[in-house]
């Protein structure tokens, strides 16, 4: 069995693809206190170191393993400095960039079988690539053949366009090859067509789906599984001249279809990011669900910011996947994960490597 460590765990997200996968967490760590509450709740059967990560010794709490076990260290250091969004301390003096040296020496105390090492797209063109490379020789002076690669997430049956680094390494020896990108692509529409009608502001813990189970989308009908209602109908309040700007974005659009006098509160329009104030297009796969709530990210259909259950549909957790700590919490948890079948993909390109 592929029995696996999650590190900088977050809400779960590569451990829940890992468990699809078929592997078994022996224990996760996270600092974030809502996002260890969330990943208790959604693996109750896994410890959660909830701890600063340079205070903590691995090989305490590492269970008896069998034989035929296979250990994989994994998980994403948090990639603030790495990320190519973030301009103002994308430096090696932001101490978020010094974290990949604990997962190094997690990997280096416990010896395992595999690394799974994940991030943002940046990290590959960050400081010239110097870091990549200097993380890529760690391992492999560790003993590793590591090989990494960037991977869409809309190419592993998650209906948004995201991307994300990984890096996959062994101790045997072994050239890991990713896997294939799948022929399905899932758009918005079938991710979130079934899930309640809300407005804006409006926070409903539980609701019926608008679709019965036989005719909600394929990706959908995966989403319900284990899941009688949707839960977590949670929509952000923004206020009323926001909404007003909503009601000139067409499906595509972004900020740049809003007239310029209710835009009066930027001083550089120039200055605003193209991600901002973009409207869905149902037909084909979300943009990147990350900070969706500060970014303005408009639901496909209606004048309101996406619900908390339609941004986990983006993301690819199913709707028997409870969130915890407050609405902010809860949101920044959503657009931090790696998806969940993206890594499913990865963890089962792992188990048949190993299994040839």
């Amino acid at each position: 069995m592929l029995v696996g460590i999650d590190i900088f765990s977050g809400a779960g997200g590569l451990s829940l693809g890992a468990e699809m996968a078929g592997a078994h967490i022996a224990f996760a760590v996270e600092k974030d206190k809502s996002a260890a509450e969330t990943y208790r709740f959604n693996h109750p059967e896994t410890p959660v170191l909830c701890a600063d990560i340079h205070d903590i010794n691995p090989l305490e709490h590492l269970p008896q393993l069998n034989p035929d076990d296979q250990l994989i260290v994994f998980g994403g250091p948090p990639c603030q400095g790495f990320s190519t969004s973030n301009t103002v301390t994308r430096n090696m003096k932001n101490p978020n960039n010094s974290l990949f040296e604990e997962f190094v020496r997690f990997v280096s105390v416990l010896n395992p079988d595999w690394f799974l090492f994940e991030n943002v797209e940046g990290f590959m063109r960050f400081e010239k690539g110097k870091i990549r490379d200097l993380v890529k020789k760690c391992f492999e002076e560790l003993g590793y053949t590591a090989n990494d690669a960037l991977l869409t997430a809309s190419d592993y049956g998650v209906p948004q366009h995201r991307n994300r680094y990984i890096m996959v390494g062994n101790r045997h020896g072994i050239e890991f090859q990713f896997p294939e990108k799948q022929d399905k692509v899932y758009t918005v529409a079938d991710a979130i067509s079934d899930l309640p009608t809300l407005v804006n502001g409006q926070m409903e813990e539980k609701m019926s789906y608008t679709l019965p189970l036989s005719k909600a989308s394929e990706y959908a009908r995966s989403m319900r599984k284990g899941s009688k209602a949707s839960m977590q109908n949670y929509v952000s309040r923004n206020a009323e001249y926001v909404v007003e700007r909503y009601k000139y974005i067409k499906q595509g659009q972004n900020w740049e279809a809003i007239p310029s006098e209710l835009m009066q509160n930027y001083k550089d329009r120039n200055n605003c990011h193209s991600g901002i104030y973009k409207r869905l297009v149902p037909t084909k796969p979300s943009v990147v669900i990350s900070n969706y709530r500060k970014n303005m990210l408009i639901h496909p259909w209606a004048n309101r910011g996406l619900s908390v259950r339609e941004a986990a549909r983006l993301q690819s957790f199913p709707d028997s996947f409870i969130f915890k700590g407050t609405l902010m919490d809860i949101q920044q948890q959503i657009g931090n994960a790696v998806p969940p079948l993206l890594a499913k993909s990865v963890f089962e390109q792992i188990l048949i490597t190993e299994a040839n």
